[in-house]
């Protein structure tokens, strides 16, 4: 078994862990953490892809940087948002919130 295919199964291994994850948690700071796992399985499985093609290292590092920076405006306006909500309904989880009607 080659290198890449031990760090294509990493990433599908995050990717599936970041997703059961998001389905499970009733938080709404953990459902963003799963988010976050899943965009660092697609980072890694985009480095590992990358060393297929003609560019190898760098493009595969440019679209990862590109994943990351992505998903730090992700964390930005979702942690804004929970913030928000738990002002208005005294509670970051989600069976709490059922409806956002007033």
């Amino acid at each position: 078994m080659s290198a890449l295919t031990l760090y294509q199964i990493v990433a599908l291994i995050l990717l599936c862990a970041g997703l059961f994850g998001l389905t499970q948690r009733r938080s709404l700071v953990g459902m963003l953490i799963c988010v976050e796992l899943m965009l660092n399985g697609a980072g890694l499985s985009i480095v590992a892809a990358a060393q297929l093609t003609d560019f190898s290292a760098i493009l595969g590092q440019l679209g990862t940087l590109f994943v990351m920076g992505l998903a730090a405006a992700e964390a930005t306006l979702v942690l804004a948002i929970v913030v928000v909500v738990a002002r208005r309904f005294g509670s970051a989880k989600t069976s709490d919130i059922t409806t956002l009607k007033e």
